[in-house]
């Protein structure tokens, strides 16, 4: 599968024609792709007046563009994580969730399931698998390793598989991730624990019963708006306001108040620089590629929603950690001698409950509602007792046949469609047909909807949330077209990139692309364009 998917690549890179020349004397010696998972491009202006260290620099430093938007519905982690390293949207690279309906085994599956890649655990042994077998556009790390000579090395961490896999590819030298309590990979990647690993989980372990209260870290006065805001929901056994005692009556509750803490994102950073260190990435005579997905800001977000003072903490410590990270690299590395580029690979929506008396519109979508509708509407149409299949938030299944009699019948599907937008907080609905040609469709949310499209995993029918309106019933979420969800931050820092600002429109899917032109290497799939601000043609 693997030898087979390589030749494809090649043959793409062949056809795309020879790399554009870039020196060797110019070409950075380390590419880092950082994804700060759920960061709003409205969270460096609301509370970027807090950061002193890496996020600082990046911002300060680098080729900061302040309008930068996903173009698509789905605006969930698996999707942008493998926009983000492709340049590709989700149409193209297949990734529509982080997990869908599989009509064939009649299951929802992850978007990196794999039982046929057995995890490899660091600590204690796991079950299950995990690899990029359903991403089906290579990466930016994946052309690295086929078109520059000799091939680059690749390094991925995140705390979550589906962002650790994606921002790395279909082949890589060390990726990692945190599953049943350990820090684990698959066999995807590697038959055994890697040694520069396993050396640092050995000298760092986790102390998972010993979990420091998470206390804040700066002055009550530095945090916009108040802490324990209405609906905010603490996790279980949590204190409801600073300091969180992060309790937990288990080895697995645990681990999770751990990812839930901004200690997490510091022990990626550290892992990150020290493996850096002990493989010598940016060191040889090709260009290596280290990604890191620093998911904590995602696990609190959902909880506590983007005006809490977590956020604003997790943001600050953050800074804080990639501050020692950068000046690691500048010694590693050399300070002239490396290109980052951060991103998001979404947003998430204000907590409903915090917006209403704002007056803003917004709301909880009723799921039952909802399902009954559809199957109301459908079961008018074609009779029988039971349509729907499956719900996986917005992608909406139909029993085998059930779609293409819809189809077959004259005004059935806008008749479904007409019935699905009487339910609080929908706004549109699009089906199989009207989703085939993005590139066909003028911008608007049904060009949106279809970029998120992918045939055969996707819904027969899709939905589109309304402002304000999301499938969750706690806390807060994302995955529409709504600013506050598309919208992140996307900036340049490093060799030959000048600090400036643009405010031109532009999109995370160019974040690939550009970075490959930097090095001299094509991303012949991409929907992306590098940005000339960044990457001019040498």
């Amino acid at each position: 599968m693997r030898r087979g998917f390589c030749f494809v690549v090649c043959l793409l890179a062949n056809l795309a024609g020879p790399p554009s020349a870039v020196s060797a004397a110019s070409k950075p010696k380390l590419v880092v792709l950082l994804v700060v998972d759920q960061m709003r491009a409205d969270y460096v202006d609301l509370y970027g007046k807090n950061w002193k260290g890496g996020l600082a620099r990046m911002f300060q430093k680098g080729a900061y563009f302040t309008n930068a938007a996903y173009p698509y519905l789905q605006t969930i982690t698996c999707a942008g994580h493998a926009t983000l390293s492709t340049g590709a949207y989700p149409y193209a690279h297949g990734l529509i969730q982080n997990a869908w309906f599989d009509r064939d085994s009649g299951k929802n599956v992850a978007c990196t399931d794999d039982p046929t890649q057995p995890l490899v655990s660091y600590g204690t042994p796991v079950v299950g698998g995990d690899s990029p077998i359903r991403l089906m556009v290579p990466t930016l790390a994946d052309q690295m390793r086929s078109q520059l000579k000799p091939a680059s090395r690749v390094v991925s961490f995140s705390l979550k598989a589906r962002s650790a896999i994606m921002i790395a590819g279909h082949a890589a030298d060390a990726v990692s991730w945190t599953d049943g309590g350990s820090l684990v990979t698959s066999k995807a990647f590697a038959e055994a624990p890697v040694e520069a690993l396993a050396q640092h989980i050995k000298a760092f372990p986790i102390d998972w019963e010993k979990i420091p209260s998470w206390t804040p870290m700066l002055p009550a006065a530095a945090y916009s708006f108040v802490d324990d805001g209405v609906a905010e929901a603490t996790p279980k056994g949590w204190t409801r306001t600073f300091p969180h005692v992060l309790q937990a009556a288990n080895t697995l509750e645990t681990m999770a108040n751990w990812t839930r803490s901004p200690f997490a994102d510091d022990y990626l950073a550290d892992m990150a620089l020290q493996t850096t260190k002990t493989m010598k990435l940016g060191q040889t005579a090709s260009t290596d590629y280290l990604a890191i997905s620093f998911s904590v800001l995602d696990f609190v977000g959902h909880a506590f929603g983007p005006r809490s003072h977590e956020i604003q903490d997790v943001l600050a410590r953050l800074d804080q950690s990639l501050g020692r990270f950068f000046d690691g690299l500048d010694k590693v590395v050399g300070k002239d001698k490396y290109v980052v580029a951060l991103s998001a690979d979404h947003g998430v929506a204000e907590l409903p409950e915090q917006t209403a008396p704002l007056g803003l519109p917004g709301g909880r979508i009723p799921f039952t509602q909802l399902r009954q509708t559809l199957e109301a509407a459908v079961t008018r149409e074609l009779g029988g007792q039971q349509n729907v299949r499956a719900m996986v938030y917005s992608d909406l299944y139909l029993v085998p046949g059930a779609y293409q009699k819809l189809l077959a019948k004259p005004g059935a599907l806008d008749r479904v469609v007409a019935a699905l937008k009487t339910v609080p907080g929908v706004a549109d609905a699009f089906h199989d047909v009207q989703l085939n040609k993005p590139s066909a469709l003028p911008k608007g949310t049904q060009r949106a909807t279809a970029l998120s499209f992918y045939r055969g995993r996707s819904g027969d029918i899709v939905f589109v949330p309304k402002a304000g309106w999301m499938l969750a019933d706690a806390g807060t979420t994302h995955g529409s077209t709504n600013g506050y969800d598309q919208r992140v931050p996307l900036v340049f820092m490093g060799a030959g990139i000048k600090a400036a600002k643009y405010t031109r429109n532009v999109s995370p899917a160019d974040l690939a692309p550009t970075l490959g032109q930097l090095i001299g290497v094509r991303l012949p799939k991409a929907d992306g364009h590098a940005l000339p601000e960044v990457a001019r043609r040498r």
